[in-house]
């Protein structure tokens, strides 16, 4: 059996709640269940999150048929799906929730790509891969559920393949902020720390991992949340028939702490694009 540490045993826990599957499928977006980039403040949430994968999947050079994906936190599994119909790629969508990755099977057999998206319950800390399997390494907005970033990343270095590329997200706190006033969206998620710009950079850094480029996208995330927090309060009666009014109050509060310590400037976000030398 498996063991996870504390903090991906709460996020687990949290994830295979009904109340949060329940809402990520119904207010976040549906397959998507990360910060979208937004035309503007009220663009559909779906389309938003959307044109997160797409822009980065531009950045990859050589994604083709064939090519070998794994994403670290696949969420419902919709950047796997995307990359298997647009580019043929093969993906392991990798995610420790076996109630959202019920969803990701489910919606992978109704569009015919159950040949293309493995679906694998585990956690990031530790990937059961040789190393230089994987020609790309993919992850949007979840290695900050990990209290061992630093060993996601050594993870990720470690199965790409030498010139392989990793791209991801991740909402953190500004290389400058200080951790006290995070305190709210700490308690909120269960950890200690979010990780910062710099952090990801010397990691990187240590790790063999050219950094191509940060593509910082700060704005983004306030608007993200209070995009989501507006949809939620346009459909909470619709929501009441499937999720707490407890869970609904609480998320409420947490996406309000998202959105005020984006717009104080203690948040960032953005797209990392590395390069395994």
């Amino acid at each position: 059996m498996t063991t996870y540490s504390k903090s991906v045993c709460i996020a687990r826990d949290y994830y295979n709640s009904t109340d949060a599957d329940r809402f990520y499928y119904t207010i976040w977006g549906g397959e998507d269940i990360h910060i979208g980039l937004y035309k503007t403040p009220d663009e559909n949430i779906f389309d938003a999150s959307r044109r997160t994968v797409e822009t980065m999947a531009r950045k990859l050079s050589g994604l083709k048929p064939g090519a070998k994906v794994i994403d670290l936190g696949a969420g419902f599994g919709g950047a796997a799906r995307w990359l298997a119909k647009e580019h043929g790629c093969e993906v392991v969508a990798l995610n420790l929730s076996e109630a959202q990755n019920k969803r990701d099977r489910e919606m992978n057999k109704e569009q015919g790509l159950t040949d293309k998206v493995d679906v694998v319950d585990a956690a990031f800390e530790k990937l059961d891969y040789p190393g230089e399997t994987f020609d790309f390494v993919w992850s949007q907005d979840a290695i900050l559920h990990s209290c061992e970033r630093e060993k996601v990343m050594s993870e990720a270095a470690r199965v790409l393949k030498p010139g392989g590329e990793m791209v991801f997200t991740d909402p953190m706190m500004t290389d400058d902020c200080p951790t006290s006033v995070l305190q709210p969206i700490l308690d909120r998620v269960h950890l200690d720390t979010l990780a910062w710009p710099q952090f990801y950079k010397d990691t990187a850094a240590k790790l063999g991992l050219e950094v191509v480029e940060f593509d910082d996208h700060s704005h983004q995330l306030p608007n993200h949340y209070g995009r989501v927090l507006k949809e939620l309060e346009s459909r909470e009666d619709e929501l009441k028939a499937a999720v707490s009014e407890d869970y609904i109050e609480r998320m409420k509060t947490g996406l309000q702490h998202w959105v005020e310590g984006g717009n104080n400037g203690h948040l960032t976000w953005g797209i990392f694009h590395l390069r395994k030398k």
